[in-house]
């Protein structure tokens, strides 16, 4: 399997299909690089090296107590792309790889990446404050936490339902789809699930935000229950230079279905444009 070693010494698995303008994956909390399994396919059999990355701590990625923050994830996205060689780069993040790849096209990416497309995107920040009261209350991530510690197992198999909208009539989500999730969620090792709902909660990327001067597609669900529409891509379109909004309406936040049919044509002619 292909690894990168960064340079604290961390092994950061990677996938890649295809050949051609290179096209990054990063995925949510807490899968890994089989959440895009469906992507590389489409986006390599469309022209593009298709590249999927395990966060450290997830998946087949070093099992790491240290780094779990947004800042060192956006730096192993750095260390991966010049491990590559990558030119030209289109980077795509869901969730909590939203944040990543932002922070990593804001800081590290000037001259490498041509477009960012973010997909129920954690930024621009989460966590409800006096500056942000669209935002999540702390409880609701302290309860994150506590579910993880207490039973993790039992925790992502119930967060599949508000993942996913099972818990809307009429979903469509197959168990396999849920189980899928579970089996990725049960690869991250505990201080590492536990540390990046910090990363992914509390991060503020406005600055980043504002610093990308790339075209940007912020895609978002209109009935994600993970990452509410109002706090993230509806506040992001504002801060950025060129972003483009696309609303899904009745899209939960997990990419299946005919959420996932529509949202990678719509990368696709993005970054065909």
């Amino acid at each position: 399997m292909p690894f990168i070693t960064t340079a604290d010494g961390t092994e950061i698995y990677y996938t890649e299909q295809g050949s051609g303008q290179p096209v990054i994956f990063s995925h949510g909390w807490p899968l890994s690089s089989d959440a895009w399994q469906v992507e590389l396919k489409v986006f390599a059999d469309a022209g593009y090296r298709a590249i999927a990355h395990d966060r450290r701590g997830h998946g087949r990625s070093s099992k790491t107590y240290q780094g779990n923050d947004m800042d060192t994830y956006a730096r192993d996205l750095a260390e991966l792309v010049e491990a590559l060689d990558l030119q030209d780069v289109v980077v795509v993040g869901h969730s909590t790889g939203g944040g990543e790849v932002v922070r990593y096209a804001a800081q590290h990416g000037v001259g490498r990446v041509a477009k960012v497309v973010t997909v129920g995107a954690v930024p621009p920040l989460m966590l409800k404050t006096e500056t942000n009261p669209e935002g999540t209350p702390i409880e609701a991530f302290d309860g994150i936490r506590a579910g993880v510690l207490a039973d993790a197992s039992q925790f992502y198999q119930d967060l599949t339902e508000p993942f996913f909208g099972a818990n809307r009539e009429g979903s469509k989500v197959s168990q396999g789809a849920k189980d899928d999730f579970w089996r990725q969620g049960m690869l991250v090792n505990l201080a590492a699930a536990y540390d990046c709902v910090q990363a992914f909660s509390e991060t503020d990327f406005t600055d980043d935000l504002k610093a990308l001067d790339v075209p940007i597609l912020i895609a978002h669900g209109d009935d994600d229950q993970i990452v509410p529409i109002g706090a993230a891509a509806l506040k992001t379109v504002d801060l950025v230079q060129h972003g483009t909004l696309k609303v899904y309406p009745g899209a939960p936040h997990g990419i299946y279905g005919d959420f996932q049919v529509a949202l990678d044509a719509d990368i696709l002619d993005f970054i065909a444009k």
